[in-house]
């Protein structure tokens, strides 16, 4: 699945009228979940149907397109079988029992409710909410219409901090030819460093938010300083979230760019299967892990691993600093230590090349968490995507 986004640009009362969209896509969730909640035994067919008989009885929800109602149903799906799933697996932890939902910003199109300009440019809502046309901004290069019709499986407008986006989600398979450079890299991801690969190559840690710390809590004190209800108080609430966002897209820019990078130069990665929701327990380095966004930049190593059909292999964290890649002597050290010297063999390394080749090691001697991915695009919004169950330890990193 592809998926291609454009901001779009309208008047107030088509604003308005997308913000009741939402609202109905997120009362239609909200109601099939309950009908699971009362302890009806449904299937996705049953909430499906269950959506003409909302129509009925709310005159407002049969204002969204039918297929549009069907969507939001197999939103609510999803989480109960997200659900299902995580007790089968005897996830650790909370099992994502469903929640409704307050806050959505986003509704679902499949393939009626809308129709593409014939120039291209355009897109028009047909159904009662009254949305009607708007004009799609984004690269002039990237023409949604350059696809047939039909391979377009889903229409989705996001709401976001600065405007509202439609991303055409289009079913097609997306291959790049990759030149073989014989080189096969473990990678180490960490704070100093944003990683390490086994040839002692480092890519700088960016810090995007804390660099944009100092101006964040300047905007955050400002917001706490306004009369709540207030229209004051909604511009400054939009002005933070507004540089939320950019850092946001900063960090996954930066995560795409070096993952492609890799993967464009590499034949084989390897990299840590890494608890990362046991870590940020940390509360000293908490901040500073879910500022390097290493999952994104994890997912987006899957996707053009995928892309270019090359070996994509997670491996068990264990005591990866702490073996000597030379000679496998355990040489304990703490986190502060930053080199590697061995008692064994006496080679000196830097700790964290030193995990990309012990990394590397058990990834090429078959010591795999998993491998391969789904190929889905990470920037894919739809929820359609669980995440596999994770182990029951904490994680491979604190004990390094």
């Amino acid at each position: 699945m592809l998926v291609y986004e454009y901001k779009l640009d309208g008047s107030k009362r088509q604003f308005a009228a997308i913000e009741e969209a939402i609202r109905i896509a997120q009362f239609i969730r909200n109601k099939c979940l309950r009908l699971w909640m009362d302890g009806k035994n449904v299937s996705k067919n049953d909430l499906q149907t269950y959506c003409a008989v909302l129509a009925k009885e709310y005159p407002f929800a049969s204002r969204l397109n039918s297929m549009a109602r069907q969507a939001s149903a197999d939103r609510a799906y999803s989480a109960i079988q997200r659900f299902y799933d995580n007790c089968k697996q005897k996830k650790p932890g909370k099992k994502g029992y469903p929640q409704f939902q307050k806050d959505n910003r986003s509704v679902e199109y499949k393939t009626t409710g809308w129709k593409l300009a014939s120039d291209g440019r355009h897109i028009i809502f047909t159904d009662g909410c009254g949305i009607g046309r708007l004009k799609l901004v984004g690269n002039k290069n990237q023409s949604i219409e350059t696809f047939p019709i039909k391979d377009i499986k889903r229409v989705r407008i996001v709401r976001r901090a600065d405007g509202y986006y439609v991303q055409f989600c289009v079913k097609t398979e997306r291959k790049v030819e990759h030149i073989p450079s014989g080189r096969q890299l473990g990678i180490d991801v960490g704070l100093k460093a944003y990683l390490t690969d086994s040839l002692g190559n480092t890519v700088p840690n960016p810090r995007h938010y804390r660099k944009a710390e100092n101006k964040l809590k300047r905007l955050q004190r400002r917001l706490s300083r306004k009369q709540k209800k207030s229209a004051n108080r909604k511009k400054a609430r939009k002005a933070l979230a507004k540089q939320h966002l950019k850092v946001q897209r900063q960090r996954e820019d930066f995560a795409r760019k070096v993952a492609n990078t890799y993967i464009s130069s590499s034949d084989l990665i390897a990299y840590e299967d890494l608890q990362i929701r046991n870590m940020v327990r940390n509360r000293k380095l908490a901040k500073s892990i879910h500022d390097a966004g290493w999952g994104t930049f994890i997912r987006w190593l899957q996707y053009y691993g995928h892309m270019h059909d090359i070996p994509v292999i997670a491996v068990p964290p264990h005591f990866t600093s702490q073996n000597c890649s030379a000679c496998g002597t355990r040489v304990q050290k703490s986190l502060s230590v930053r080199t590697h010297i061995c008692t064994g063999c006496g080679v000196v390394l830097d700790r964290d090349q030193n995990a990309a080749l012990n990394i590397l090691d058990k990834a090429l001697n078959g010591t795999v968490g998993h491998t391969g991915t789904s190929g889905q695009d990470p920037q894919n919004a739809s929820g359609d995507l669980t995440s596999a169950a994770p182990s029951k330890r904490r994680s491979g990193k604190s004990s390094r």
